[in-house]
């Protein structure tokens, strides 16, 4: 029988890199800038929540939109964008791909930038209503291991990685009795929005099914 989870903190990361580094975003910003503030008007992005980024790496600086409405914020660096959604759920699911898609396409036409790989990121912290996160998470835990001592494991954590996936499992450090659960997948230039979608949400329903767990309403 499924045990009962709530999902109060979900975050989602999608990356694009670019074919190649846009040295031009790094002294001229102004039209793309621009281009995206048009784009995300329907969503009523304020320009106080635009932050220019200019300490760290090469890589880290750029321009940051936070669109409130939507929980979400969008990054352009000169190798790379990132769309970032806060309590990500699959019934705005459309909302958030037109939101990126409006991103994407106002940078490609005020740039040059061309977009290559692409990867995504879903952080989910379930909560549990009658079942220990630590009887689900011991499942998970190599016999031989738990074998080293008699005294009952308090944490555990699992970590795995294919070529273009990877899963963690882990105790929530955000909420009580939670269960941490992320997913990594990188994604060829060609994936389409409806690929990516498709895959990540599979790979949701197939770890929900492996843990033996089920979303309910908070």
């Amino acid at each position: 029988m499924s045990a009962d989870v709530t999902i109060p903190i979900s975050t989602l990361e999608v990356t694009f890199n670019y074919t190649k580094p846009s040295v031009k975003l790094m002294a001229d910003r102004v039209v793309p800038v621009q281009a995206l503030l048009e784009a995300f008007a329907p969503w009523h992005p304020a320009l106080d929540d635009m932050e220019i980024i200019a300490k760290g790496k090469l890589t880290e600086q750029g321009v940051k939109f936070r669109i409130e409405s939507q929980k979400a914020s969008f990054f352009i660096g000169i190798a790379s964008c990132k769309f970032v959604k806060d309590a990500a759920n699959w019934p705005e699911a459309d909302e958030i791909l037109h939101l990126l898609q409006a991103a994407l396409t106002a940078l490609a036409a005020a740039s040059d930038v061309e977009f290559g790989t692409r990867s995504s990121i879903l952080s989910l912290h379930l909560q549990l209503k009658t079942v220990p996160f630590k009887d689900i998470l011991r499942n998970f835990i190599s016999p031989e291991l738990l074998k080293l001592d008699t005294a009952p494991t308090t944490a555990m954590a699992t970590v795995v990685r294919w070529p273009t996936y990877r899963v963690t499992l882990d105790g929530s450090a955000a909420i009580a009795n939670g269960i941490f659960l992320q997913m990594e997948r990188e994604f060829d230039a060609d994936a389409s929005f409806d690929e990516m979608k498709k895959t990540v949400h599979d790979d949701e329903v197939t770890l929900f099914r492996l843990l033996g767990v089920n979303e309910v309403e908070a």
